[in-house]
């Protein structure tokens, strides 16, 4: 197979997405009626926003009216619908809330373990003999240490215990399985765990992201397995004829990863030039093919639900659906440009990255004009900031992504520290914000408590984000001068590795200011736990009904 024969298939195929793109706004699929964006809503909900994490005064603002915004008054028959379908849906929210706990309660552990481990790595870049004393705090293990926390710690314990609370309410019928999923939740860490002590004892199978040996894989994958299960079992008792696209994005993740993860660390099968292939195949699927459509999935559900509007344009958030799965499968070839590899290859895989505009335009273009007229709702909503923010992220990322795929840019910006900052914009900002929004609606379902300390969201809010532009801006510009120094053969290694150091320090100053902001919010998920805050009266539980009767029972009994 030639390069004209890739360009030429994969220049059809997107020309084809693109007419299908054109095909839906001909159609008028922006229409704001379609039935199927409605199903998260019950009867007479629409127009009336949900937001737990929110006080009285912020709910006060959210229930603003804006321009063409209205609110239908509901007949005493309607009402008495929509309180039988709220009492169904607080039904599903405490078949889920105890799993949900286990999940995200491990996630914030990880989170913390995972922010102390990448900040010392940082420190060690640019301050190389500090705590060298231990061979397990040394930078090439405690940098593996921190990825492989918050690889398979932090991220999928918190994708996981959003995907099994939204389960239920999607699919309107009570969490089954859960039982499996907590027992996979406690091989997969004890797994986890083993493995980074294998790391920190210098056992590892020599891979990014693929470090943990593959002994100790086999409790990662059975662990999987077992928390796949619950999905399974609750689409098959589902009470709805239409799966919204949240589902679409879930189910297609818990089975890319499966398969990913088993395919990629299969013992004496991979070697040479296709072990390194296939190294960064999983590397970048991981993140296209699991953590984004779960994040997506969180994004398609809380932004509605929270300005109390279906999304724009449902037909358009499945043609990102279809065109993500199709588009992203060989985008990780580009991180192999300049090796050994077959030329077809790379070629084929920069055509995939610049393709991927178009699932993450039909994202962009969804997201923005759901929120348009709504925006004022971010000065309200504790959950919404962080959500909106993490979609805005996706939308820089993965059009980064596509151009630091093309062989000019990655000339420049391959082996830098320009690639790790990248990373992080996707793994950061997009995911990380849109599960602590998603967390932060959550959990005062699961626990039937308020957040005690709201004045803590926006200070845990502010300090990510300061310290994350300080962090993603620095390594950026260090990164692209560090490629440029590394370009000029008149200048010798080390002028590149001394242009760096600046930026490296302000990494570590952003570093710094992020972790205390993982600290912020681990604290207020403990004081929460604990029953810490002052007395308020539920005002932050209100939602969708108009009576107050419907009010209690949606909350539940607390």
């Amino acid at each position: 197979m030639d390069t004209v024969t890739i360009l030429l298939s994969s220049f059809v195929l997107s020309i084809t997405g693109l007419f299908v793109f054109i095909w839906s706004l001909r159609k008028r699929l922006f229409d704001t009626t379609a039935a199927a964006a409605n199903v998260i809503f019950s009867k007479g909900e629409i127009g009336r926003g949900e937001e737990p994490s929110a006080t009285a005064e912020q709910l006060a603002g959210l229930r603003l009216k804006v321009p063409g915004q209205t609110s239908p008054a509901l007949s005493a028959a309607q009402e008495a619908d929509l309180q039988r379908e709220l009492q169904e849906r607080v039904e599903a929210d405490r078949s889920t809330a105890f799993v949900s706990f286990v999940f995200l309660s491990c996630a914030v552990v990880w989170l913390v373990a995972g922010s102390l481990a990448g900040l010392t790595s940082s420190i060690k870049l640019h301050e190389p003999d500090w705590l060298v004393q231990q061979a397990w705090l040394t930078f090439g293990r405690i940098r593996t240490i921190h990825l492989n926390i918050i690889a398979y710690g932090w991220a999928p314990m918190a994708a996981f215990g959003i995907a099994n609370w939204l389960l239920p309410r999607l699919l309107k019928t009570p969490l089954i399985g859960g039982r499996f999923a907590i027992l996979g939740c406690m091989i997969w860490n004890a797994g986890l765990i083993a493995g980074v002590g294998c790391i920190a004892a210098g056992i590892s199978d020599g891979m990014e992201w693929l470090e943990i040996p593959w002994q100790v894989d086999i409790l990662i994958v059975i662990g999987g397995a077992l928390m796949g299960l619950p999905l399974v079992y609750t689409l098959q008792a589902r009470k709805v004829d239409h799966l919204y696209v949240s589902v679409w994005y879930m189910g297609a993740a818990l089975f890319w990863f499966p398969i990913l993860f088993l395919i990629a660390n299969l013992p004496a099968v991979h070697f040479g030039v296709e072990q390194a292939t296939m190294n960064w195949w999983f590397g970048h699927n991981v993140l296209g093919l699991f953590y984004t459509p779960m994040a997506l999935a969180s994004v398609y559900y809380f932004l509605p639900k929270i300005i109390g509007r279906p999304v724009q344009s449902y037909n358009l958030s499945l043609l990102g659906f279809w065109t993500l799965a199709f588009f992203y499968g060989q985008v990780g070839g580009h991180h192999l440009i300049g090796g050994p590899v077959p030329a077809w290859l790379i070629t084929l895989s920069i055509v995939q990255s610049m393709m991927m505009i178009i699932p993450v335009i039909s994202f962009s273009i969804n997201q923005h004009m759901t929120m348009r007229g709504y925006f004022s709702k971010l000065i309200y909503s504790p959950t919404l900031r962080f959500i909106v923010l993490g979609g805005m992220m996706y939308t820089l990322s993965s059009l980064q992504g596509s151009f630091e795929a093309l062989r000019a840019v990655s000339t420049v910006a391959h082996f830098t520290h320009f690639t790790v900052a990248h990373a992080h914009l996707g793994l950061y900002g997009f995911f990380t914000m849109v599960m602590f929004g998603s967390i932060y609606f959550v959990m005062p379902r699961v626990m039937s408590w308020e957040w005690p300390y709201p004045s803590l969201i926006a200070a845990h809010f502010w300090l990510v984000v300061f310290g994350f532009s300080i962090y993603f801006i620095g390594l950026s510009i260090g990164g692209w001068l560090q490629g440029l120094a590394m370009l000029d053969a008149a200048k010798p290694f080390m002028e590149s590795v001394k242009v760096t150091i600046p930026y490296l320090q302000s990494r570590s100053v952003g570093g710094a200011i992020m972790t205390l902001g993982h600290l912020v919010f681990a604290g207020h998920f403990v004081a929460m736990i604990l029953r810490y805050g002052p007395a308020r009266t539920g005002a932050a539980l209100l939602h969708t009904s108009a009576t107050k009767a419907a009010t209690n029972e949606f909350a539940g009994a607390r």
